[in-house]
């Protein structure tokens, strides 16, 4: 029994356990004292540091769910970012395939154009994009919220990567039979892309949610507010208030928490399959 859990647990693997190990935990202990944090009372919060509630209440908890709207914030959120996923999926895929798959005039430098776009903080196009929806009459409306985020640089050399490592061969015979080119995107190209379009929509969706700087801006409507932002303006209204922050923050961020535990494999087989992981 012995000999065999030895070469079960060979000593590189119980070094790269510890490691994992090591690094979840520092991952987990900021989620765990955010936790602590709001189930304390304001005083006991500031005072000296330590992670168990002397007094465990439930409190701030309460007041934030009271002060703000949550279930609107909520949807407002959902509808945003499930529209943003979307777009951007059908897009990027699209333009992934088309530079992979086809030759045409001026393609080096439109796909440079587009790679172009990765080196640009979305902070700096915030003026030209919102003087664009407001000429357009997009101000406080889920389109005006949704649109400017659906131009996906980074996730369209994702699917172009990925496109790029798919046989031929299969699209050839696919040609034979007589099959289109949007007929073979949709029945072949799609279905063998699954990974990869589950990665990207996970990142898509992850990053839409926490977006807070454009909805602020493109938003005055409390109505149309989405959580990063209705969350902000509770905290304002308490002031710094640490339980309070902290039971926001946890109310905002547990839908991205949900999701990354309930998809982390996709996330890791579609990098994996886009070729990203060595690069």
């Amino acid at each position: 029994m012995t000999t065999r859990s030895a070469r079960r647990w060979p000593p590189a693997q119980i070094a790269l356990t510890a490691v994992a190990a090591t690094l979840s935990l520092i991952w987990l202990a900021p989620l765990a004292w955010a936790l602590s944090t709001s189930l304390k009372s304001p005083t006991e919060s500031v005072t000296s540091p330590h992670w168990i509630p002397e007094h465990a209440t439930l409190d701030s908890w309460k007041e934030v769910l009271k002060a703000g709207d949550i279930p609107n914030w909520f949807v407002n959120s959902v509808v945003v970012s499930v529209c943003v996923t979307v777009i951007v999926l059908l897009v990027a895929s699209l333009a992934g395939y088309g530079f992979a798959r086809t030759e045409f005039r001026g393609k080096g430098a439109l796909m440079g154009l587009t790679m172009a776009g990765l080196m640009f903080s979305p902070a700096i196009l915030g003026v030209p994009l919102f003087t664009t929806v407001q000429s357009l009459g997009m101000v406080d409306t889920y389109w005006g919220m949704i649109l400017p985020q659906c131009a996906p640089a980074a996730m369209v050399y994702i699917l172009y990567k990925f496109f790029q490592g798919l046989p031929r061969e299969l699209e050839e015979a696919a040609f034979i039979d007589g099959a289109g080119r949007w007929r073979i995107f949709f029945t072949i190209v799609l279905p063998l892309s699954k990974p990869s379009l589950s990665a990207v929509g996970i990142f898509t969706f992850i990053a839409s949610w926490n977006n807070f700087l454009w909805p602020y801006m493109v938003t005055n409507n409390p109505d149309l507010m989405t959580m990063p932002n209705g969350i902000a303006t509770v905290q304002n209204a308490f002031g710094i208030v640490w339980p309070q922050l902290m039971a926001g923050g946890l109310i905002a961020g547990l839908p991205l928490i949900i999701v990354f535990v309930f998809f982390q494999s996709q996330i890791v087989r579609g990098v994996a399959h886009t070729g990203l992981a060595g690069q």
